[in-house]
């Protein structure tokens, strides 16, 4: 087998567990990030996903030589677009190089032509990709610290002499609200213990892998949902998918059939389900609604005991989030609050957003479970912090949509093409496939519900409150809100949120 010498800025082709080689870059890992003991690898960024990971030498090739062979055993829509990816990144880079070398001649300077250091490779020369001043990397380990530091003072990541084997696709981030104004976020592993040191400042280290050969090891605590609407039935089949024991429960039973058939198991009321269940999950529509699952008959708080944790997932306002907590962990509950930002195509890809707040311990028993159902979670302290960044954002986005749809009707009142001002917009500094679902569906008149149109209203209309409560202007989203509220009065509560387009139309 053919020694491949790799450089930092080379392109290569990863193999990271079971998933698929996947193109990435070599770079230069954090100033304090250490190498893992007694492995020989190197730290690539991958492309498409914009993640990391310490890959071993052996589980790397070099891009333009293997192109063609994992192009051909590799079609997913992803993949494709991380290929994508990094023929922009090609293309850019050989304009710099060209662009940087009539500068190096206009100053007589001569170019260096340094070549790379990859051994039987037939396909085109990579030197574009190089800084000449660039050193090899080589595979030797320089001396760890006691704690591997990543993210800067007060906390930091210490990699195990374990291959570290996180998903490609997937990461976690803690984010530690102190008395500063500025917050610190930081990449964590699957699976964490933290620390709390004298100077009050919070170490995070990696514990054991969660991940065998790469995968998703499902915890062995018993999972039970509540709730199985558009967000919830994509949760549950992706915790199913990856081996999780999930007993479900919904309020229309019927619901819960499809997956009694994949493999779940059927509780009869939200007490039974915390009763029988390590974690239990709820996701449901409203305030009213999650506090009923919780404090009405045959509720969650019966079936709480010490040490059963409670997930809520719905999103709702910070009061309820409190009142919540304290009656979980009145009865020796932990609480954790967890709402999601996605749709329900996301929710079924298992790409979602996790935003968790609360019991850290919580969140760290539920590893395996966000992993399952989400591309990235974030940890943002006390309980009704997840709650109130998930109203902000999700103000944002449906104030976003009004204006999107009063531009379309804009653009036919005044005699524009409503698909030339699309074309426009999605090739501009806006351009997302955001955009381009939402208004490709008010041209379709689809308005097959992704996310509904009465939730997006709900949580405007909570995020004004929100900023009512801090004295803190929202003109915008009360203008937002206004609109979706004569969409309901149009009857498009049950549609998607694009259908706010009807309401400036009738």
């Amino acid at each position: 087998m053919a020694t491949v010498h790799l450089r930092i800025g080379d392109l290569v082709w990863g193999k990271l567990g079971r998933y698929p080689p996947w193109p990435g870059k070599v770079v230069s890992p954090p100033k304090d990030l250490k190498k893992p003991r007694g492995k020989k690898c190197h730290f690539v960024k991958f492309f498409g996903t914009e993640d990391h990971a310490w890959i071993k030498v052996e589980q790397l090739k070099p891009y333009h030589a293997h192109k063609e062979e994992m192009i051909k055993i590799n079609k997913g829509k992803r993949f494709q677009q991380a290929v994508d990816a990094v023929e922009d990144y090609l293309k850019k880079a050989k304009g710099k190089e060209q662009n940087s070398d009539g500068k190096a001649e206009s100053k007589g300077k001569k170019a260096s032509n340094k070549p790379l250091k990859i051994l039987d490779e037939d396909d085109e020369d990579l030197s574009a990709l190089k800084d000449p001043s660039e050193k090899d990397l080589t595979d030797s380990d320089p001396e760890p610290s006691a704690v591997e530091r990543l993210a800067g003072p007060g906390s930091g990541f210490k990699w195990e002499s374990s291959p570290v084997k996180d998903d490609p696709h997937f990461h976690h981030f803690l984010l530690i609200q102190s008395e500063k104004p500025a917050s610190s976020m930081e990449p964590i592993s699957k699976r964490l213990k933290i620390i709390e040191e004298v100077t009050g400042s919070t170490s995070i280290q990696a514990a054991d892998s969660t991940a065998i050969n790469g995968s998703i090891t499902p915890t062995d605590k018993r999972i039970g949902f509540l709730g199985l609407g558009l967000m919830g039935s994509g949760i549950v089949s992706n915790l199913l998918k990856m081996g999780h024991v999930v007993t479900v429960w919904n309020r229309t039973a019927e619901k819960c059939d499809l997956f009694i058939q994949e493999g779940a198991r059927l509780g009869r009321t939200p007490a039974e389900v915390a009763s029988m269940c390590d974690i239990t999950f709820s996701c449901v529509s409203d305030p009213k609604a999650a506090r009923d699952l919780v404090m009405g008959p045959s509720g969650v708080l019966q079936g709480i005991r010490p040490g059963k944790c409670y997930v809520e997932m719905s999103t709702v306002d910070p009061e309820t989030i409190t009142e919540l907590s304290q009656v979980i962990t009145s009865r020796g509950g932990r609480f954790l609050e967890a709402p999601v930002s996605g749709s329900q195509q996301v929710s079924n890809d298992g790409m979602l957003v996790i935003l968790a707040a609360g019991d850290r311990s919580v969140y760290e028993d539920c590893s395996s479970c966000f992993q399952a159902m989400g591309k990235t979670s974030f940890f943002l302290g006390e309980a009704g912090n997840a709650a109130k960044m998930m109203l902000i954002l999700n103000m944002v986005q449906g104030s976003f949509m009004a204006t999107i749809a009063e531009g379309l009707t804009l653009a036919q009142a005044t005699g524009q093409s409503q698909q030339t001002f699309l074309d426009i917009l999605c090739q501009g500094q806006m351009a997302s496939t955001f955009v381009d679902q939402k208004c490709q569906n008010i041209l379709q008149g689809n308005f097959k519900p992704d996310y509904y149109l009465k939730h997006i209203q709900k949580d405007l209309r909570l995020a004004i409150s929100m900023g009512d409560m801090a004295n803190h202007p929202t003109p915008m989203a009360a203008a937002a809100n206004e609109v979706y509220k004569r969409a309901k009065a149009l009857d498009q509560s049950d549609n998607d949120i694009s259908a706010v387009y009807r309401a400036y139309i009738h």
